[in-house]
């Protein structure tokens, strides 16, 4: 016994080792989000379609088909008997060790990991039954047959008053109006890595009631915005380092999106292609943990079933490649007109465009603007009903082959436009489910025609629906190999990845390509890093010496604006810095204040120079893995400086800022990366 207390008392949880553990959590609450995110859009398709037929809900027929929707629903039990315990036993070690040093890191890491299940079991057992109850009342998985019922009045109301209502939620919040993934991307890439959590929350009521009463919009911007925003918060209460922070960012997001599309390996390929960009061994176990533990959450609060029918296809003949290789051009072109129109109609919608109307609807608040989009669409939806909602339905249509020419060419052309008029009007919502249904009408409508001049040598229509939704995604997101995994996970077939090989790594080039070539000149963050010198930053801080004892220097400490200062060594040079975190194994221990002094706690750091760039100065701060690097004086005529992360995404804001108040985007808001 004394030997397991003295074991106990030994455990240390460095930070490698919890971020694997840390990212299965995430993941776990990565799949209910999207759980919670698919049974509010239920619920509200449920509300719009039984507006006019509320009378037949509660027929002893319909309640009975409930109770057996409940009786074989995926409730999975094995996840508690082997959470629960698990959990517990974390509990209960937390409370074995004893306080103090280190060990109070370790106890609160261990309490709050085994909380966190605790909360994600409580969770998903009702979300199980939610998803049952919508199978029987809900009607948003079977589109095509439901909505030719829906009378025509309801048909242009629904998404009026579902912008309205998302126009009167996110009107005081203007941070929420983006996609979710740009912002995401953008938090990992500058630096920051925090996504707050309510916005998070936010984001996901709004846009289930944007697709959930019709309007034009994908799933997996909410989730992967959802799922980053429980990762930012777990990291920054776990404490883990600004590199670390953006991993687990990347798995709430990669997890979202393989709970979303029920494919694990291309929400982990999306987690480090499109996210972090980078496909280092370090990042490979958190992620997938999340990955799984996302996909295993949702099939249970989801469904099985894989989005797309599995059908096989085989590629008939090698000439069929430039077929493909064709169809790639195509999906390119499709994918920089969506990001030009919605980019232009949000810009009409703001007021920004010339003549009388943009002005007019500029002037007006968000709710009539979001509204007037949903009416737009609406009107829409009476000529493609592709446009209600997701639409991602017709995609299992698209890839048997069974959608008409003429319907399939209407569909991806209506499409784009009401996902545009959705979205840049202030719906809220995300554009790669859009753009995965526009590609595969395109593929279809195209593999029709390569199909009906060349019979012996192509394919069916339906290969190249899929082959399309994929090369359309690659070129959104400018990830080809996402949109390859996800389409080959998708489709289950090894046949048809020589074809998104080629349509993909075609259609993110070229779509790469025409936005590059045609985006305003104005100056990146890089550009802006190298060409700004530290000094105009920097903070003058004056240094501490060593021999500072503890007391004096907690107080400057926790006085100072950012809680780090500059320390002198025992000659009077700048040695590194001491920061307010290093106080947290001694502060409470009295008996070290007469010990300890400056020296003792400061961390050695290269100093930079005042006339470096910004752009070195954040290379050392991420090789030194800090967020506050000491300024030299200047022939030691000049005071010490401080320069912080900090103060530098301070700066490039405020040039963002200003780029977007004259017109112009540093950042692409419509873009799905950068």
């Amino acid at each position: 016994m004394y030997f397991l207390l003295g074991a106990s008392n030994r455990i240390r949880l460095p930070t490698p080792s919890v971020l694997p553990i840390a990212g299965a959590v995430v993941g776990l609450y990565s799949g209910l989000a999207a759980g919670i995110f698919s049974n509010l859009i239920g619920v509200m398709s449920g509300i719009t379609f039984s507006a006019a037929e509320l009378a037949a809900t509660l027929k002893p027929q319909r309640l009975r088909t409930l109770m057996e929707s409940l009786a074989s629903a995926r409730w999975h039990l094995e996840y508690a008997l082997v959470g629960v315990p698990l959990a517990l036993g974390a509990l209960l070690l937390a409370r074995v060790i004893e306080p103090g040093g280190p060990r109070d890191e370790v106890k609160r890491r261990l309490r709050l990991l085994a909380l966190l299940t605790l909360g994600a079991l409580s969770l998903y057992y009702p979300l199980v039954g939610l998803a049952a109850v919508n199978a029987v009342f809900g009607h948003a998985h079977n589109l095509p047959a439901a909505l030719p019922h829906l009378p025509w009045w309801l048909i242009l109301i629904a998404p009026t008053v579902g912008g309205l209502a998302v126009g009167r939620l996110l009107r005081d919040r203007p941070e929420t109006h983006g996609h979710g993934l740009p912002e995401v991307v953008r938090a990992v890439k500058s630096g920051a890595n925090v996504v707050p959590a309510d916005r998070g929350l936010l984001k996901l009521i709004a846009s289930a009631i944007t697709i959930g009463s019709g309007g034009s919009a994908g799933r997996e911007g909410p989730i992967v915005y959802g799922g980053a925003a429980f990762a930012s918060s777990v990291g920054r209460v776990l404490g883990f380092s600004r590199k670390e922070l953006s991993i687990l960012l990347a798995c709430g997001a990669g997890a979202g999106i393989s709970a979303s599309f029920n494919a694990p390996i291309a929400g982990a390929v999306f987690a480090m292609e499109i996210i972090l960009r980078e496909f280092e061994l370090r990042v490979f176990s958190p992620i997938i943990l999340a990955s799984v533990a996302g996909t295993l959450v949702s099939r249970g609060v989801l469904d099985e079933a894989p989005m797309i029918n599995r059908v096989n296809y085989e590629l008939v003949s090698g000439a069929e490649v430039f077929a493909y290789a064709g169809l790639g051009i195509g999906c390119g072109l499709l994918a920089f007109a969506f990001v030009k129109l919605l980019h232009g109609v949000e810009h009409f919608f703001h007021g920004s465009m010339g003549g009388r109307l943009s002005p007019w609807l500029g002037k007006k608040p968000l709710p009539v603007r979001a509204a007037l989009g949903g009416l737009c669409t609406g009107v829409l939806v009476f000529l493609s009903p592709t446009v209600w909602g997701s639409g991602h339905d017709y995609i299992n249509l698209a890839a048997a082959g069974r959608l008409p020419f003429l319907f399939l060419v209407t569909a991806c052309v209506l499409k784009l436009v009401a996902t545009s008029l959705t979205i840049g009007s202030g719906g809220s919502g995300g554009t790669f489910f859009p753009a995965a249904l526009i590609g595969a009408m395109a593929g279809g409508a195209f593999g029709t025609l390569v199909h009906y001049f060349f019979p012996l040598a192509t394919g069916p229509s339906g290969a190249y629906a899929i082959v399309g939704m994929g090369g359309a995604v690659a070129a959104l997101t400018r990830g080809p190999l996402t949109g390859m995994m996800m389409l080959y996970e998708l489709s289950g077939s090894h046949e048809i990845i020589l074809p998104l090989m080629v349509t993909c790594t075609i259609a993110s080039a070229l779509c790469h390509y025409l936005t590059e070539r045609t985006a305003p000149k104005v100056q990146s963050d890089e550009d802006l890093l190298v060409t700004t010198h530290v000094r105009a930053l920097m903070t003058e801080v004056p240094a501490v010496p060593a021999g500072t004892p503890l007391r004096a220097l907690t107080d400057q400490l926790l006085t100072s604006e950012a809680g780090t200062l500059p320390v002198l060594d025992t000659q009077g040079n700048l040695y590194g810095t001491v920061h307010v975190e290093q106080l947290r194994e001694v502060w409470r221990d009295e008996s070290m204040y007469p010990l300890l002094v400056a020296s003792d706690l400061a961390r050695k750091l290269p100093a930079l120079a005042p006339d470096s760039d910004l752009a070195h100065a954040l290379q050392v701060m991420d090789h030194e893995d800090v967020d506050a690097l000491p300024v030299a004086p200047v022939l030691g005529l000049a005071p010490c400086g401080l320069l912080t992360r900090a103060a530098v995404r301070r700066f490039l804001f405020a040039q963002h800022t200003r780029a977007h108040a004259s017109g112009d985007y540093p950042i692409t808001p419509t873009e799905a990366t950068h």
